[in-house]
């Protein structure tokens, strides 16, 4: 949906091409996550070499890592595996997070760049071939009519339709330029959301085979008895049913916020706003927190045996 000032897309716009890669707003804007936090680690480590008194952005650092290492750690009650999901609940974490929030920064979603749908040589000689075909039938019809003047009279009817379709094939269709947001949050596309769930999805599997070797399968495929394989079948339809849920769970919950803030600007502005984006923050944080504690449950519990307690 688009109107004067107003742009919403519920999928990701191209902004250019390398090679044969197709990059969208919401993956420049990935790419621009990611940076931040690459950029953040090296800082940090170059901070921890220069000295060892912690301040300023090595207490931001620590904090954060303390956080959520406690986080970790109070799931799993494993120090083994909490050094071992550590890495990938907190990239999950902070990826995410940043992204829901990097969508609240003024200027995302309306600094735009123009991206013409056709270059000049290819509009002109599509506008050459349509004219042509266009004449062609235009004579065609005219010969028709010739052939058959004769047999019959020339309905009026008939030279006016045939008349308007020759006007309407000489008449050009001009294509203005499209406005594309340049930044878009990776988490607003649903493709961006996808992905980040069949990556936990398959972590999980390894976490599970790292732990119980190929007895994890078992759970999906036992022929012991006819109650343990539908038991079987229906672990194996719910690990795809976290897919769905991941995916949709994120993509509709930041994109339905990112909607309404553009919505609640473009009637009322400045004032009006500012509560939602109080939300927004809100909801940002609680559904990068959801991804991660939904993941790592699902890490811990892929690596207990079905006769564990723990």
């Amino acid at each position: 949906m688009s109107a004067s000032g107003l742009h919403i897309s519920i999928s990701a716009e191209k902004l250019f091409s390398v090679g044969n890669l197709v990059i969208t707003n919401s993956m420049f804007t990935s790419m621009v996550v990611s940076a931040i936090l690459i950029a953040f680690a090296f800082a940090v480590n170059i901070q921890l070499k220069k000295t060892n008194r912690p301040k300023g952005l090595q207490n931001f650092a620590e904090f954060i890592i303390e956080a959520l290492h406690s986080l970790v750690h109070g799931v799993t009650g494993d120090l083994k595996k909490t050094r071992l999901f550590f890495p990938v609940i907190s990239s999950f974490f902070l990826w995410i997070l940043l992204n829901n929030w990097l969508g609240l920064v003024p200027g995302v979603g309306t600094i735009r760049m123009i991206e013409q749908p056709e270059t000049e040589a290819h509009m002109e000689e599509s506008v050459e071939v349509e004219e042509h075909s266009g004449l062609v039938e235009a004579v065609h019809a005219l010969e028709t009519v010739e052939t058959h003047e004769e047999e019959a009279p020339t309905d009026e009817h008939t030279q006016e339709s045939i008349t308007n379709n020759v006007d309407h094939n000489e008449e050009e269709v001009v294509h203005g330029p499209k406005y594309v947001p340049v930044f878009r949050p990776g988490t607003a596309d649903l493709n961006t959301t996808l992905a980040l769930a069949i990556v936990s999805i398959f972590v999980t599997q390894i976490y599970g085979v790292i732990y119980l070797k190929f007895g994890y399968f078992k759970k999906f495929i036992n022929f012991s008895n006819p109650i343990m394989t539908f038991v079987g079948f229906l672990e194996l339809i719910s690990e795809f049913a976290k897919i769905i849920s991941f995916a949709f769970r994120l993509f509709g919950n930041i994109f339905a916020g990112e909607v309404l803030l553009v919505v609640m600007a473009f009637l009322l502005p400045v004032v009006v706003p500012m509560p939602f984006y109080g939300l927004e923050l809100f909801v940002g944080f609680i559904q990068a927190l959801v991804f991660a504690m939904l993941s790592l449950v699902f890490f811990n519990m892929a690596t207990q045996g079905h006769g564990d307690e723990h």
